[in-house]
């Protein structure tokens, strides 16, 4: 724990839809918050406005996941304000829709920049600077098990950073430090939304045995969990929030 006797988080991704959610989650559940967002300064504000109207203590820090100099300077600015840093949540990502064809080469390195290379950086920061008791949690996503067409540069971005959660779970043994994944299904996010018809989220929404698209704070409430004390059992996990999206 951190100099401060109070429980410091990192959510990246954090201005907008499930880090928003998150940030906002672990702020109730008694974290200082660094709200990470790579563009939208004014959505981040917000981010800390809200967590500062409910008592709690955040910062926004700017930073691009793909950037190791960003990923090093939001881990010490974090660290230099807050005295400290116990969990780390990755939530930064990408999904644009590209097939598996020579044109979407760009797409394909886009989206590993953010998805995976960034998960690297994040993951490679915490496990040296968080404390025993310290919670790595990333994000995969149970598209995984659908292979959609053009869902292959995300899908194979988040299958590699499941396997990284696996490695840095085993390469942090004895330190009592958990690293896990989320994986969610179907959210309505911005991210998710854009670009699909009322009639295609309802299709999507029945595929689930609860028969509706996931919100943002079930995602946060995952989060919770494996970031709170009753989480600390679990460890090099890969946690499919979805509703029964299978």
């Amino acid at each position: 724990m951190n100099s401060q006797n109070k429980r410091v988080a990192i959510v990246t991704g954090a201005s907008r839809g499930i880090g928003r959610a998150i940030a906002l989650r672990l702020a109730r559940d008694g974290h200082s918050v660094a709200v990470n967002y790579a563009d939208n300064a004014e959505k981040a504000a917000e981010v800390v406005a809200a967590i500062k109207a409910q008592g709690g203590d955040a910062i926004a820090i700017q930073g691009d996941v793909g950037r190791p100099q960003d990923v090093a300077t939001l881990f010490d600015t974090a660290r230099r304000h807050f005295g400290g840093i116990d969990v780390v949540v990755n939530s930064a990502g990408i999904m644009p829709m590209a097939a598996i064809t020579p044109a979407s080469l760009e797409a394909f390195d886009q989206v590993v920049n953010t998805n995976l290379r960034g998960s690297f950086l994040v993951m490679a920061q915490a496990a040296e600077q968080l404390p025993a008791g310290g919670r790595i949690i990333v994000f995969s996503s149970s598209v995984l098990a659908k292979a959609f067409p053009q869902y292959g540069p995300y899908i194979a971005s988040k299958a590699a950073v499941e396997g990284l959660v696996h490695v840095l779970a085993n390469e942090l043994r004895g330190r009592n430090i958990t690293v896990n994944a989320v994986a969610p299904g179907p959210v309505a996010t911005e991210l998710f939304l854009r670009g699909k018809s009322e009639q295609l989220i309802d299709q999507i929404a029945r595929q689930a045995p609860l028969e509706r698209i996931g919100q943002p704070e079930d995602i946060a409430s995952a989060v919770s969990f494996l970031a709170g004390p009753d989480g600390g059992w679990v460890n090099a996990q890969v946690v499919r929030v979805n509703g029964g999206f299978a």
